[in-house]
């Protein structure tokens, strides 16, 4: 069984590109609503969560677990990967989008937007950084000969989205506001560093302009688990594969069935935990 674990709704977008790809697989979602946003605690209270929730899962039944939440992924998945060890398997949302991102690019001129504490963390930019040499081939002659990352914290966003008001005015308003600094800064490649944009994708591409890439942190976390389970079958054969879908939360399970299911694209039924 596959284990998905979010903050709260966003990880459902990523579940949602993993169920067009494999509908066949077992998954198992967990929504800690308790405790979000984990963009507001500090590291190291982000890292005993996601501990928690990794435990949780893997007591579950679970041999793939993803971390579905960036601000988790920034720095917590790496402390999960080295207590566990590879037993169950563990990724993330956040390398998928680098190396997306790095393909794309024509210039280098790569943004991102994300919670508060996704972007303290500076985990984009290492990454970005680190796999630039790899990934990133310029193919313009006066492209710039090294990544540039441009931040910028989006905080109402997240909110804005868990009340269902994505096509509000005011959510343009902040979303205009948001990008503005990035639009300045010519970007070419605008990375969506949070489960949660891809509800606010269309509106964020239409304000950038056609000139941009932009690349969901979800469906690249859905595209590269492909080349992954082709690299490491034994992963893919300890996936169960009745097409069950069992859906956890740590707060209010009739909240999180109602806009876990405008998340999801279909109607899903939410049962309340202690993790």
């Amino acid at each position: 069984m596959i284990g998905i674990f979010d903050s709260g709704f966003g990880g459902l977008t990523v579940m949602k590109e993993y169920l067009k790809k494999y509908p066949d697989f077992d998954y198992m979602y967990l929504g800690d609503q308790a405790n979000a946003p984990y963009g507001s605690h500090s590291a190291e209270r982000v890292n005993k969560l996601v501990v928690q929730n990794v435990e949780f899962l893997i007591q579950k039944g679970c041999t793939l677990i993803i971390v579905a939440c960036n601000t988790a992924s920034a720095d917590a998945l790496r402390v999960v990967q080295q207590k566990y060890k590879g037993k169950p398997t563990i990724l993330g949302v956040l390398i998928p989008a680098v190396e997306e991102a790095l393909k794309q690019t024509r210039f280098g001129n790569i943004g991102v937007i994300g919670t508060r504490g996704t972007m303290d963390s500076n985990a984009y930019e290492r990454e970005l950084k680190k796999y630039e040499k790899d990934l990133y081939k310029p193919s313009d002659k006066r492209a710039l000969k090294s990544v540039k990352v441009i931040q910028k914290a989006c905080p109402l966003l997240v909110p804005f989205v868990e009340e269902g008001m994505t096509k509000a005015m005011v959510t343009r308003m902040m979303l205009r506001t948001y990008l503005r600094p990035l639009k300045g800064a010519h970007v070419d490649t605008l990375i969506l560093g949070c489960t949660h944009y891809p509800l606010l994708q269309k509106e964020i591409e239409r304000m950038m302009g056609r000139q941009v890439k932009v690349i969901s942190s979800a469906k690249a976390a859905a595209d590269a688990i492909e080349d992954y389970l082709k690299r490491h079958p034994n992963v893919e054969k300890g996936i169960t594969k009745n097409g069950k879908r069992t859906y956890y939360t740590t707060d209010c399970p009739e909240r999180f069935s109602e806009l876990g299911g405008k998340f999801l694209g279909k109607k899903i039924v939410g049962e309340r935990v202690e993790v």
